[in-house]
């Protein structure tokens, strides 16, 4: 049993991470949504990497969405879980002519492009279901991909079941301060096996994450919005994971 949390990730499937910034939910804006199509192509216009969020469908099979309904983005109660993939692709985004993506559909069409950053969206301890199908939709993709989460048993899944799959951890400090939330985000990066942190940038700079980041970690923040939180990225980060709207 490794008593560490931490172990130094191989510097080449890493580097992906650091080589430029990651634009949160695609570069979305005056009048592009979030998670779409547009977003991600204006990502790939400036060579950015793409930050995306995963949720599973009823059957598991993942789309490219953030919330748990579809209220804010579609104008709709239900929950993305009570859909059927069928009535996702059929559901557009509020102003907006794009209906939801699925993760397959996404790859196809980053298909390398620039590095992408995927968010699972799970709680709780039953986690396997959309890591399974996650892996599966990038089995024999050859782009730059890495995994995330805030749930840290989503990185241990990947760390036995995909271990050439860079996984990160997902931090937020807010309601965790003293000894109890340090020891919290010690046991969650020892759980996650992580190759990396995507931290709260409010959160900056952080003793933990300095500290993993000392040690080779590397440190991606987000969401960055302004020029002050752009400047803190600078200093105690390696890269943003932001939002600029063109």
């Amino acid at each position: 049993m490794r008593l560490s949390p931490f172990v130094q990730p191989d510097p080449r499937r890493i580097a992906f991470l650091t080589a430029q910034p990651f634009a949160h939910r695609g570069l979305h804006g005056a009048g592009i949504v979030e998670n779409s199509r547009a977003a991600w192509a204006g990502a790939i216009a400036l060579g950015h990497g793409i930050e995306c969020d995963v949720q599973a469908a009823a059957d598991g099979t993942p789309f490219v969405f953030h919330d748990a309904d579809l209220r804010r983005l579609a104008g709709r109660p239900e929950r993305v879980a009570a859909l059927t993939p069928a009535a996702l692709d059929a559901t557009r985004l509020t102003g907006s002519d794009e209906t939801i993506p699925r993760l397959t559909e996404m790859l196809a069409i980053v298909a390398g492009q620039v590095p992408l950053l995927i968010e699972i969206k799970v709680d709780g301890r039953r986690v396997a279901p959309l890591c399974r199908a996650v892996r599966a939709a990038l089995d024999g993709y050859r782009g730059a991909a890495a995994v995330m989460a805030f749930n840290p048993l989503v990185g241990r899944w990947f760390a036995r079941h995909a271990p050439g799959l860079t996984r990160g951890l997902v931090v937020s400090e807010e309601g965790k301060q003293g000894l109890r939330g340090v020891a919290e985000r010690w046991l969650s990066l020892w759980q996650a096996r992580a190759d990396f942190l995507a931290y709260d940038v409010r959160d900056l700079p952080s003793r933990f994450a300095g500290q993993f980041r000392a040690r080779g970690l590397p440190l991606l923040t987000w969401t960055v919005r302004s020029a002050a939180a752009e400047e803190t990225a600078a200093r105690y980060a390696d890269q943003p994971i932001y939002e600029r709207h063109p």
